[in-house]
Formats: C-alpha cells, structure tokens, sequence
C-alpha cells in the first residue's frame, strides 16, 4: 500500500474504504509493505508516508473478514525471528486464520542506518532468512516447544501461546535464482516471484523446480504468485489484462498481487481492480 498522496489526518479512513472495497471485490490478498520509510529507490522522497506493516495488518484484521492479509514481505533483519513469529500468531488469531508470514532478505540499507538498525551482509542476511524460518516452524508446533540454537539465533524456548489457528503459511519473496529460490525450495509454503512477462516467470519455475529436486521436494507443495503493475488495468484494458493473466495462470500461478499507483487506494480497488476479479478467479 501506497500512501504518499494522502494527508496524515486522512489515512485512518483511507485504509478503512481500501478495506471495504477489497472484500466487496472478494480479492483473495490484502498486504503492505514492511518498510519505515517510502522507498527513494523507487523515485519516492523517504518522507512520504509509511505505515508500520503489522499496526496496520492488524487495524485491517478487525475491518475483514475473508481476504488474506500479510506484508509482502518482512525483511529478515526488521524483527527478531522469534518476535516476528509471535506478532503473525497474534494476527493469525485475531484475523480468524487468514495470516501469512512473508519474509526476505532485506535491501533498504538507509532506513537501517537511519533508525540503527544492524544490516549485515548479504550472504548473513540469507543464513539469518532461513534461521528465521526455521524458528517459525517451531514456534507453530504446539508439541515443539523447546530451545532453538543457531547459527545467529538462540532461543531458550519457542512457547507461542495462542498457537495461530491456521498455522500461517510462510511465503518467501525474491527472484534470486541461486539462494532465494532454493530456500523457497527448502523450506516456503508459497513464493512471490517478480515476472514481467510469461518468459521470465517460465525460467523462474524451471529454476524453482530444478532446486525442488535438488532437496527433494515436490514443486506442486509451493504455492506460486507474482507481482505485477497492472498496466493494461491502470489503462481500462480489462480483456487485454485477463488475457495476461491466462498465460500466468497456465503456468501454475495462484495469485497475482498487483502493485497500486499512486492514487486513492480504495478507488483504484473499486474502479480499476474490482471489474477484473471476476474473469480472473475464473481463468
């Protein structure tokens, strides 16, 4: 979610109308991003707004009823695994199961120098990744309650009480093809992959199943979506994006998460997601 055209004072009601708007439309997904200030990478000023991802999960959790809702996604180094794992249990339950743990490797090194936050390298952030996984796992079996040692992260007990109520599927993002695709591999219940186009998502799934077999697993266990902007949407070519969007879906594709302009959230779900929803549930 995208708040950089909208005043302060107006944002409570902003997400309250996004909310209603997306359960008339019955989208299947409702996320934020987890960052502490607006991305400059992506040309906006760090000052523009930016909600804390959890608050906010958690505010939209009392409003919904049926979308799933997570942060698309958690960089590994924003929260201790331990107490990140607690905080999606706590939404999970207070949602009605319908939680997702997205998790990365983090990128935005200014807002960690900012906010002194430590932000290792690369190659740490992965092995922190994948510790991290590991700990929610645990965290989520009520029969495993006991000490996690390693690496980077030791933990004298993992009790999480409440248990979440669906056991919250663990979604790593990221297109990386020699690290991130194998822990998807290793150890994701859903990937979120960046694909333009039909080509590329094709070689992101032939790598993703190439580590599959690598470890073991069964590629038909990852649920598989993908980001994408939505231009043929953003221009009033509904057919033209369904169309798109069946070559995506012929290709294993669950769930499409759209990327939203810089406009009114709640309209841009009411005008220009919601005549869409309907032909793609279909495909």
């Amino acid at each position: 979610m995208r708040f950089d055209s909208v005043p302060s004072t107006a944002l409570r009601q902003e997400l309250l109308d996004t909310a209603d708007a997306a359960e008339e439309a019955g989208l299947g997904w409702l996320s934020v991003m987890d960052h502490w200030f607006q991305m400059v990478r992506a040309g906006f000023p760090a000052s523009d707004p930016m909600l804390e991802a959890y608050t906010t999960l958690g505010f939209l959790a009392a409003r919904t009823e049926t979308v799933q809702l997570g942060a698309l996604v958690t960089g590994v180094t924003y929260r201790y695994p331990g107490l990140l794992a607690k905080t999606v249990a706590t939404l999970d339950v207070l949602a009605g199961g319908r939680a997702t743990l997205g998790i990365g490797a983090a990128w935005y090194e200014e807002e960690h120098a900012a906010l002194g936050v430590p932000f290792p390298p690369l190659k740490e952030r992965f092995q922190r990744m994948e510790e991290a996984v590991l700990i929610a796992r645990q965290m989520y079996d009520p029969a495993n309650d006991g000490p996690f040692d390693g690496a980077h992260y030791r933990l004298g007990e993992t009790l999480c009480s409440p248990q979440p109520l669906s056991k919250p599927e663990i979604m790593i993002g990221g297109s990386g093809e020699k690290v991130t695709l194998r822990l998807v591999a290793k150890h994701a219940d859903a990937c979120n992959l960046f694909a333009a186009d039909t080509d590329r998502l094709r070689h992101l799934l032939d790598v993703l199943h190439r580590h599959c077999d690598d470890v073991g697993r069964d590629p038909a266990e990852i649920r598989v979506t993908t980001l994408h902007g939505g231009e043929k949407l953003l221009a009033g070519d509904v057919d033209g994006f369904v169309d798109e969007m069946r070559g995506f879906a012929a290709l294993g594709v669950d769930t499409v998460i759209l990327r939203p302009p810089a406009t009114s959230l709640a309209a841009w779900v009411r005008d220009v997601v919601t005549p869409a929803v309907a032909p793609v549930r279909d495909l």
